[in-house]
């Protein structure tokens, strides 16, 4: 039996973990690595196996750097089963999909503005078409259901556990035998924070002999909500007495309508005015905020029950729907006064790149990150202080007043991370999905079990 890394190594995104047990090799994940341009080319490089020789992908959540590189795996040539969540079936249609138009409308920005000739149409293609995303849909197969065993093979059992991340996300427990030997490896995915309005709290881990879990937060403790709530509603009120709009770089899943449920509530308790024009400029996070309302098994029971109840947590008087292009370029003549949240969240691409460009100059407007910024990305570089920044070819000054609201992250802090990882009781440890240097100082609070940190293609024996 082996275990072998892929992605997320020694970094926040791309995550891929190979298991190799019975004759079968089982794919936990296959993300998209975000951030820069070498990352970009990296995607595009060898995954560090065949992808035709993968029996099974078993997919702990829709967020793109952990299902974005399916649709690329399909194209190469694998032709096995995708397990996952209904929720996250759904959401990773949705993302992949999405994905697929952009490197698409990429491919073709690049070649207006080169004036492209077909002299290098190796690299204007995209990683892969939306074609390629949809014949990737034909592999999923089986749906699991929160903490019911699944035997995916002879010799490998798959639970999934609610992980509380995003709407379906699950931590997969995996028991796996070869021969006179067995073992148990506990793949966290992307843990969430306790204590959300929308989604369940993270479930109890079971006891494992190996754990594989993410580090993203492991070296700070999270702002409270409730001050985190009371900032964003003081940012809104701030910038609208100096008459400018507020920009939100929004995630699509899960941030995107815990978002809706904050200001749906500001405008009920009157904290916000009644008049609050909000945008939602992402067809994505507004077809996410659908998938949303059919699968209130992932809900908080209160949310849930409002649901039921036929009261809508996310929807609000002022709220815009903007799925066209024309209706998104109609929103930068708004002079003030709105709301606008747009993906990406961490600004690598989307339409919140335009609604930037228009109001990072301002002094009356506020740029809102609610959301983790990776190394390299355009917002990690206006969070650092940038004072200007190129967005479309322009030079842009940083003039906007910049928040970073951190109680909002949809991912467990470091108490969390350390709490969940002792309930496992784990003997060995491997840590991915963080910065390096996080890894190291969240390594230094584990105690009694064996701390690995892997390397890009390492491969461990279980």
């Amino acid at each position: 039996m082996k275990l072998s890394f892929h992605g997320a190594d020694r970094s926040v995104t791309g995550s891929c973990h190979l298991v190799e047990c019975a004759g079968k090799r089982i794919l936990i994940d296959c993300g998209l690595h975000q951030g820069s341009r070498e990352l970009d080319e990296e995607n595009a490089g060898p995954f560090g196996f065949d992808a035709a020789g993968i029996n099974y992908v078993l997919l702990t959540h829709a967020h793109l750097d952990h299902c974005g590189r399916l649709p690329l795996l399909a194209k190469r040539g694998f032709r096995g089963e995708i397990i996952t969540t209904s929720a996250s079936r759904e959401l990773a249609r949705l993302i992949m999909l999405d994905a697929a138009h952009q490197q698409e409308e990429d491919v073709r920005y690049r070649a207006r503005r080169a004036g492209h000739d077909g002299a290098s149409r190796d690299k204007n293609e995209p990683l892969y078409s939306t074609l390629d995303a949809l014949n990737c849909l034909d592999y999923f197969g089986r749906t699991a259901t929160y903490a019911q065993v699944i035997e995916v093979a002879a010799d490998v059992r798959a639970t999934f556990i609610d992980a509380g991340h995003i709407l379906g996300s699950a931590c997969i427990f995996l028991e796996l035998e070869e021969h006179s030997h067995s073992t148990s490896v506990l793949f966290s995915g992307d843990l969430g924070s306790a204590g959300r309005v929308l989604l369940r709290s993270p479930a109890k881990p079971p006891h494992a002999e190996n754990v594989v879990m993410e580090t993203t937060y492991g070296d700070r403790l999270h702002k409270e909500l409730g001050p985190s709530i009371d900032e964003l509603y003081e940012a809104i009120t701030e910038t609208f007495k100096r008459g400018g709009n507020v920009i939100i770089p929004t995630f699509a899943l899960e941030r995107a309508q815990e978002l809706l449920f904050y200001l749906s509530e500001g405008v009920a308790q009157g904290r916000l005015t009644k008049s609050t024009q909000v945008y939602l400029d992402s067809p994505m996070a507004i077809s996410a905020t659908e998938i949303f309302r059919h699968h209130p098994e992932c809900f908080e029971p209160a949310t849930a029950k409002l649901f039921q109840e036929g009261h809508d947590p996310l929807t609000l008087p002022g709220l815009h729907f903007t799925r066209e292009t024309a209706e998104s370029v109609a929103i930068n003549s708004v002079p003030g006064g709105a709301i606008i949240m747009a993906g990406s969240g961490m600004c690598t691409g989307g339409r919140v790149r335009h609604h930037l460009q228009h109001n990072l100059g301002r002094e009356d407007s506020s740029i809102v990150f609610v959301g983790y910024a990776a190394i390299g990305t355009l917002a990690r570089q206006i969070i650092d202080g940038a004072k200007q920044v190129n967005i479309f070819g322009e030079n842009i000054p940083v003039r906007a007043r910049i928040y970073t609201i951190n109680g909002f992250s949809a991912h467990a802090d470091q108490a969390e991370l350390l709490a969940w990882q002792k309930q496992t009781g784990a003997k060995r440890t491997f840590l991915v999905h963080g910065e390096e240097d996080i890894m190291r100082q969240f390594a230094a609070h584990l105690a009694d079990t064996r701390v690995e940190m892997p390397g890009p293609n390492q491969v461990f024996e279980l």
